[in-house]
């Protein structure tokens, strides 16, 4: 046979598919012609099609040799060279096929599917969106180019860059309306981005396409918590555990949100079976932050299941190369001020801003230089913009995934990054993962160890963390020598009211707690009752969370002999006009195992005198930290018949409890209110642990 007849009985068994007879052809013809293009390219394309890529890669390459310009060679090529795992050399061959032919449907799909293979997902979406518009109705290229939005939607949901997935799942959804996972990532973005709303509508449609779905029960009920439907969460959370069992971040969620309810059914059980879970399931997602607030759980167990949750969500960055190396940081000498920063997601109206803004105005800036790294929605209130104007350079990482924010703040040199959110909602804890700084502490946000080789402090107090508990915090103890808690004292207060204003009768004794219903346990609510039942000419001041706390709480009053009327709930108001309605009540009434924090210092700041019971845990000693502070060291008790017991002495002694409210008179003579010296004991601690050799995590 001449060659072109040769060619034709090859092409035409490659067609038949018989490959053994079609090669034997080929490579007679290229005996004869060793340069025929297309012979070289379609046994390259039979090689391939054999599984022997590399052999097909060299034919082809060949092939183009002679002819350059014909972009099926280049489309096949590069078919080869992505089946030998050359992705990079065969998107080149797409690209040039395409250079010469802009609109061959063939290579704009290989392309798109090589770039989505490679996660270079903007580029697939790109030649998807070019093969729609050459064939609009293309159902298969309409499901690829919503897969590839999803794809690029998760990459970008992964790398912290909220806003651009949520409009890249917005696209998809445009494409594919009833795909119910599209409308739960979405919802999943809108939640990072500060948008419960939009969240729920998202959450909810994806329930309604895919009603089985326990997850999205889950973060429906995450969002309506968020917006305050309290009741409505927990169904969801239920509805979450019918459907999923050991959903355990589920079950975890409901029993917290039944303790802000103060519905304690079955909650003693509820709660044993967490502690379980934590000691048998490590990778169960149980929320540090939910723990350290149940009754009964120990320093111990709060330390497991903080390293839990660190393992299961921080496994991968941890495992990253370091942005920098642990304890190495710059020598500080004349002029070379130490560059302190602190990472918050609370620089806004929050009781962070009540806390720490005096001490950042009153850093010494001849010896530091102070950051400020915001991932907090600017929510344009006085205290945010007091906060930006308080610190040398406050910057706003919001925008900004983890990894470019970890890299700001390597960029920035910073010697010690304090972390001031811990594990509370909407924590960016990531960062810290890729150490960007060479000391990193936690500190004020989150009242528990983090369970973090990353953290290499905890900032406290020895009497919150005496150094005998020190094998409970994962982190080296930096303790203060008075409270770790600083204050700001310049905070407005209004004008003093009247107990007429809020509903308190002028000649009952007032007994008050101003804490989150969460922290109100039933062993604790009993005391008071008792304490009511002591006191009869007495009333309970609470703060109104919600209403079904409120209902539950009124109807475990009634239970235990108590008329419900006397508890009074205190709406939320303006800060100013709460810290003045502390001068209406005569003892705040701490909580128990959760003390009262900033809310205890709001007490003791005007000038209400306050009970604790301290117990064995950093959430249950920081109320006991701060009456240690002011010189009331005889207002702290160890167990709760000796509260019960202060707490009906001091209402029974009108001279006693007196003088303990004249001791407060001038509180900004007690270290706790000593903002100008607790400023420098803190900055002197920052110049001792940059001085420090750490040790390495065990």
């Amino acid at each position: 046979m001449n060659p072109d007849q040769l060619l034709h009985s090859a092409v035409n068994a490659h067609r038949n598919g018989r490959l053994p007879e079609a090669e034997t052809q080929y490579r007679q013809l290229l005996s004869m012609q060793p340069r025929h293009a297309d012979a070289l390219h379609l046994l390259g394309i039979l090689c391939h099609q054999s599984r022997r890529h590399q052999e097909a890669v060299s034919l082809i390459e060949r092939a183009l040799a002679i002819t350059p310009r014909n972009p099926d060679f280049h489309n096949n090529l590069g078919l080869a060279l992505q089946a030998c795992g050359r992705i990079d050399d065969a998107i080149s061959h797409f690209n040039r096929g395409l250079d010469i032919s802009p609109e061959d449907t063939d290579l704009l799909g290989n392309l798109a599917s090589a770039c989505h293979a490679a996660g270079q997902l903007q580029e697939a979406i790109s030649s998807y969106k070019k093969l729609l518009h050459i064939n609009p109705q293309d159902q298969d290229t309409i499901a690829a180019l919503s897969h590839a939005l999803q794809a690029l939607g998760n990459q970008q949901q992964q790398h912290g860059h909220y806003a651009a997935a949520e409009k890249a799942y917005q696209e998809a959804i445009a494409i594919e309306p009833q795909n119910a996972a599209l409308h739960y990532n979405l919802g999943n973005a809108q939640r990072e981005l500060g948008k419960p709303a939009e969240a729920a509508a998202s959450y909810q449609r994806s329930i309604e396409l895919s009603p089985h779905d326990a997850d999205s029960h889950n973060n429906l009920g995450n969002v309506l918590r968020e917006l305050r439907q309290l009741e409505q969460a927990m169904a969801c959370y239920q509805r979450a555990l019918e459907l999923n069992p050991a959903l355990y971040h589920a079950k975890v969620h409901l029993v917290h949100q039944k303790q802000h309810a103060c519905d304690w059914q079955d909650i003693e059980k509820d709660i044993l079976q967490i502690r379980e879970w934590v000691s048998t399931t490590p990778q169960a997602q149980i929320s540090p932050f939910a723990f350290l607030a149940m009754p009964e759980t120990t320093a111990a167990e709060q330390k497991q299941c903080a390293m839990n949750w660190t393992s299961n969500r921080y496994a991968k960055l941890m495992h990253e190369p370091s942005l920098v190396q642990k304890g190495v940081t710059r020598r500080i000498g004349p002029g070379n001020k130490l560059r302190i920063a602190y990472l918050s997601g609370d620089f806004r109206l929050h009781p962070l801003a009540s806390l720490v803004t005096e001490m950042l105005e009153l850093h010494d800036r001849a010896r530091l230089e102070v950051y400020a790294y915001s991932y907090a929605i600017n929510d344009q209130t006085p205290e945010r913009q007091r906060l930006e104007q308080a610190v040398d350079h406050f910057v706003d990482i919001l925008p900004l995934s983890m990894h470019e924010a970890a890299q700001n703040i390597h960029a920035d040199q910073i010697d010690l990054l304090v972390d001031l959110t811990g594990y509370t909602q909407g924590s960016r804890t990531g960062i810290l993962a890729l150490r960007p700084a060479p000391i990193q502490a936690a500190w004020l946000g989150f009242p528990g160890t983090m369970g973090a080789p990353f953290i290499d402090y905890i900032i406290s107090d020895a009497f919150i963390t005496p150094p005998e508990q020190a094998a409970h915090y994962s982190e080296q103890l930096a303790l203060l020598p008075h409270a770790y808690q600083p204050n700001d004292r310049h905070r407005p207060v209004a004008a003093a009211p009247s107990r007429n204003e809020y509903g308190l009768p002028n000649n009952s004794f007032v007994f008050c707690c101003f804490n989150q219903s969460f922290k109100i346990v039933p062993q604790v609510f009993a005391s008071w009752m008792r304490i009511l039942q002591a006191i009869p000419e007495s009333i309970l001041w609470l703060l109104e969370c919600n209403s079904i706390a409120k209902a539950n709480l009124q109807q475990e009053a009634q239970r235990q002999g108590i008329d419900p009327a006397r508890l009074v709930f205190a709406q939320r108001i303006p800060m100013d006009q709460h810290l003045a309605r502390h001068k209406l009540a005569d003892l705040f009434l701490d909580t128990a195992p959760y003390n009262a924090h900033t809310t205890a210092s709001d007490a003791l700041w005007m000038g209400l005198p306050l009970v604790t019971c301290s117990g064995n845990t950093f959430a249950s000693r920081v109320a006991g930290s701060l009456l240690q502070a002011v010189g009331l060291n005889e207002l702290i008790t160890r167990n709760l018949t000796d509260y019960e017991a202060l707490a009906i002495k001091l209402a029974n002694d009108p001279v006693l409890l007196g003088t303990y409210k004249q001791h407060l008179q001038a509180p900004s003579q007690t270290a706790l209110f000593d903002t100008a010296g607790f400023t420098r004991e803190i900055e002197a601690l920052y110049f001792k642990l940059q001085a420090l050799p750490l040790l390495q995590a065990s």
